[in-house]
């Protein structure tokens, strides 16, 4: 027997405004049962995992103890932070350094942090 891990579950205070986010940010979709207002919302991305977010009263208050590192695959690491600060996330902390490496600290539309990491190619370029 195996145990697969089906969905990868937020709590958060709007289901389909956090699942419209992460399906850019992931250039996945969301579940065409699914609209705003609805207490659920599920995500599917390419080849990745399924999203599931659910509307819950609480608020976020302190930093997560599970989060993403991103790692574009068709763009650079600077161009991902753009695009996804773009899409509404905000800067939390840029550990950039001066050779290329390092990564950079989001925050999503509800405050959960997720990191951007370079791309492969740009890590081959400095191995």
């Amino acid at each position: 027997m195996t145990t697969l891990v089906r969905h990868i579950t937020f709590d958060c205070s709007d289901a389909h405004g956090l699942a419209s986010f992460w399906a850019e940010v992931l250039e996945g979709s969301i579940s065409e049962d699914d609209f705003p207002g609805d207490p659920e919302a599920l995500v599917t991305t390419p080849g990745g995992p399924t999203l599931l977010f659910v509307t819950v009263p609480d608020k976020k208050t302190v930093k997560n103890r599970v989060h993403f590192d991103l790692q574009p695959q068709d763009r650079t690491r600077d161009e991902e932070v753009e695009r996804v600060i773009a899409l509404g996330a905000t800067l939390v902390a840029d550990h950039r350094q001066p050779d290329g490496r390092g990564w950079v600290t989001l925050a999503d539309i509800e405050g959960n942090e997720f990191c951007v990491e370079r791309s492969a190619g740009e890590r081959a370029a400095t191995a």
